[in-house]
């Protein structure tokens, strides 16, 4: 009996001293969390700007662009005036920031300094997921699909000082969702999430030059990528996993799971991290240094709805918002040091 006692004790010491190990090395810490009572529905996309010190983020379902304080993390004001934003640009060398919009308002674009409306670029019904090609200064933007009650969706082609379409490419898919550009050339990949696709497109031509599946999961939907490593994360949500693709053949090198209801996934190429924060309550974390292996090393908890973020690996922030959605928990933004 003294024995056993004797050998129980140990082994809970031992199973307290890993967890505090653990908790000591965990990958990101929770330093603040800001309430927003009140609001609904769910959260999208955020954006940086460093010249005014501001966090925003859409608050898709509430109509409204929330500004936050970059260096406190604290609520600065509301913006309203919108239908459905989703995601933002914001440039340095620009006095104006642009908003896609699905609904009826389209994509606005705003004064950067006072967020007064500016004026308005004419789409596709259904702006929503962008990319921004710095160098060439052209947004591209994903309209049409399902959600305005269309069978195809596009990508449209602008140019942000003037509003002027430059291109567009029509997919035969409903749903088409977040996409990734490359830096050393000229194509563009495009989650295909109706048929369980992904699209490579020449952005110079605007032409889809391959379609590769995804087999591994259906509602591929989120996707980051090393173009070093020559490697693309695609994060799916049925069920929920990070497949790892070849960014030069579309061949899946490697998978692991990931959290439900995801609607995000954000990048550290310097310490080969990748986070991907699910609304079920925590955030997946990812070792990236084997490009034929993405290894799982962390789950943190986070919160219920926290499908949305923004890194910023030199300031070790990350910024997670916690959407209501159809629930009554009240919507809160996240900052978290990352360590």
């Amino acid at each position: 009996m003294k024995r056993n006692f004797a050998g129980a004790l140990m082994l809970s010491v031992a199973v307290i001293a890993a967890n505090a190990g653990a908790q000591a090395t965990a990958p990101m810490k929770l330093v603040k969390t800001v309430t927003l009572p009140g609001y609904t529905g769910d959260f999208d996309h955020f954006a940086i700007d460093r010249l005014r010190g501001r966090i925003l983020v859409a608050a898709e379902d509430h109509a409204t662009l929330e500004i936050f304080d970059l260096k406190t993390g604290d609520h600065v004001k509301t913006i309203n005036g919108f239908g459905a934003p989703h995601s933002i640009l914001i440039r340095p060398s620009s006095s104006n920031i642009l908003i896609t919009d699905s609904g009826k308002e389209m994509t606005s674009v705003l004064d950067a300094d006072t967020y007064a409306k500016k004026d308005t670029v004419k789409l596709i019904p259904g702006a929503d997921s962008a990319a921004y090609d710095a160098v060439a200064n052209v947004w591209y933007i994903v309209t049409g699909g399902k959600d305005v009650d269309m069978t195809t969706a596009e990508i449209e082609a602008i140019n942000p000082d003037t509003g002027k379409k430059l291109g567009e490419i029509k997919f035969n898919d409903n749903h088409v969702e977040a996409m990734a550009l490359e830096k050393n050339g000229d194509r563009l990949f495009i989650n295909l999430a109706q048929t369980n696709k992904l699209a490579v497109v020449n952005r110079k031509t605007m032409k889809e030059i391959a379609e590769w599946p995804v087999p591994p999961a259906k509602q591929n939907a989120m996707v980051a990528f090393d173009e070093a490593a020559k490697r693309l994360y695609v994060v799916c949500r049925d069920p929920g996993m990070v497949v790892v693709m070849d960014s030069d053949t579309g061949k899946v090198v490697s998978t692991a799971p990931a959290p439900l209801r995801a609607d995000d996934v954000m990048m550290d190429i310097a310490t080969h991290r990748l986070y991907v924060p699910g609304g079920q309550g925590y955030m997946g974390v990812y070792d990236t240094s084997d490009p034929n292996k993405v290894k799982e090393i962390a789950k943190v908890t986070t919160a219920p709805g926290a499908k949305t973020g923004i890194l910023l690996p030199d300031l070790k922030i990350m910024m997670l918002a916690a959407s209501p959605g159809e629930t009554k928990n009240v919507a809160k933004i996240m900052t978290y040091k990352l360590q």
